[in-house]
């Protein structure tokens, strides 16, 4: 899909491409994009080379990011909110042969830094790291501006690595994901067979997932508005055919009344059927749970209607998509493989399969998870998979609910239900309509259940377990 976008970018081509406060055409992308590429080259990069990014979403990070693919350049996301020691160490490995950072990433780094720190954002100078220029406006203190060059190199032709991701690890052993042009187009593909774009209308999302196959089909995009009542005018303006949302924005946006419209999806964070239904009911046509990994996106995908007809314990992630396989290893652990698998992590060898992480059971190509391997509870010599029982705890009023252990003595765990529930819900009925699915969680029922809103972390506003836990652990005990 890259090269095909990449191809169908012109200059002077009036199509709408990105909507919002100022309509950026189709042609206005195209020129940024070749003068970016011609800028870098006339930096000395060249095909193979690594490039760090820096670059709030938006006209100018996309811009950046389809020079750098054209150029054949490996692209490597620096996320702000990993702290400056990550950072620093997962630079290290990358070895960017140069940083494209806007003015707002390197105030954090600088003048601003008092205050990107009371917002969670504390950066590293990058300029200390690696060669770094300026993309957009220039604030005082900023790096030079990436400087004017000739025209565009000509488009790379071949495979080779096109992105590095930062997933996890330690800052001494930082852990990355390195996917290559062909296995980033599998992927891309995979996408667009499942939200089927359609020229011309409008698609509500802002990943580089989302964008790319969108605008390869001839559909403008615009990026999701964070308060709700922004979303909700975006969406009555717009009526976008299909729109991607975290889980924590689509519950944001539920909570507020924002009304759906045609194809909803979500993923990045455990995505339950109760909310899938939420969104039916606020007007979406379709709502889908995505099952998708920073080595595999997206893998697997099941609509609203199958995965509350799910009951049989387990969480329905749905079907593989086309050109993913799936096996189970010794432990029960989901391995994947296919076009669209990443290649490699950053300084290892390439490989077939990767391992989830996530415990699940395979019924020909469907897939159910019964949690992550590493939030495996003990209790009295019984293993529990928190991802079994959570999808059950998930009934009218329950906005989010996960099973986490907590220490009780001599190794073994208690295990607690933290419950959040949906603004407005009277507690009481929920108390009353979890009773039965409590039941039924037989030797998995927990001690406790806590009434109180689940910790998220991460970009994708996954729950915190470590922070759930310690949660349980100071809650009131009954």
């Amino acid at each position: 899909m890259l090269d095909e976008l990449t191809a169908g970018l012109r200059p002077g081509d009036d199509t709408a491409a990105l909507l919002g406060r100022r309509r950026i055409t189709r042609g206005d992308l195209a020129e940024l994009r070749d003068r970016y590429a011609g800028a870098l080259h006339a930096r000395g990069l060249r095909p193979g080379d690594t490039l760090g990014v820096a670059v709030r979403p938006g006209p100018r990070a996309l811009a950046v990011l389809l020079a750098a693919y054209r150029m054949g350049l490996r692209i490597a996301v620096l996320d702000p909110s990993a702290g400056p020691d990550v950072l620093v160490a997962r630079l290290g490995l990358a070895k960017p042969a140069l940083i494209v950072a806007d003015a707002a990433a390197q105030a954090a780094a600088g003048w601003a830094a008092p205050l990107a720190r009371r917002a969670g954002l504390d950066l590293p100078r990058f300029s200390r790291l690696a060669p770094t220029v300026t993309v957009g406006r220039r604030l005082p203190g900023s790096a030079p501006a990436l400087a004017p060059g000739g025209p565009p190199p000509p488009v790379f032709d071949g495979d080779g690595d096109a992105v590095v991701i930062f997933t996890s690890g330690t800052t001494a052993s930082p852990r990355a994901v390195v996917h290559t042009r062909a296995g980033l187009a599998a992927g891309m593909r995979a996408v667009a067979g499942l939200v089927r774009p359609r020229t011309g209308l409008p698609i509500l999302g802002g990943m580089f997932f989302v964008l790319v196959p969108a605008l390869a089909s001839g559909a403008p995009v615009a990026v999701p508005a964070r308060r709700p009542r922004a979303l909700a005018r975006q969406v009555t303006a717009l009526r976008p055919q299909a729109t991607y949302l975290t889980p924590p924005q689509l519950r944001t946006a539920l909570d507020a009344g924002v009304p759906f419209t045609g194809r909803v999806y979500s993923g990045s964070a455990p995505v339950s059927a109760t909310l899938l239904e939420r969104v039916r009911a606020a007007g979406a046509d379709e709502a889908w749970c995505v099952y998708a990994l920073t080595e595999v996106f997206p893998a697997a995908a099941v609509e609203a209607t199958g995965k509350s007809a799910h009951t049989t314990g387990g969480d329905l992630v749905g079907d593989l998509l086309p050109g993913v396989r799936a096996e189970l290893s010794t432990t029960g652990e989901l391995l994947l493989a296919g076009a669209a698998v990443c290649d490699r992590y950053l300084g290892s060898d390439p490989h077939e399969w990767v391992s989830t992480g996530d415990i699940a059971r395979l019924d020909g190509r469907r897939v159910v998870l019964a949690g992550r391997a590493k939030d495996m509870i003990l209790r009295r010599a019984e293993n529990i998979y928190p991802g079994l029982y959570e999808p059950s705890l998930h009934v009218p009023g329950v906005s989010l609910a996960v099973l986490v252990g907590v220490p009780a003595g001599d190794g073994d765990e208690e295990v607690v239900a933290i419950v959040e529930t949906t603004p407005g819900v009277d507690q009481a009925t929920v108390e009353a309509a979890l009773r039965d699915p409590l039941r039924r969680m037989g030797a998995a029922r927990p001690d406790r259940v806590l009434f109180a809103p689940v910790p998220l972390a991460g970009r994708s506003r996954k729950p915190d377990r470590a922070a759930a836990a310690a949660l349980a652990v100071a809650g009131p005990r009954r």
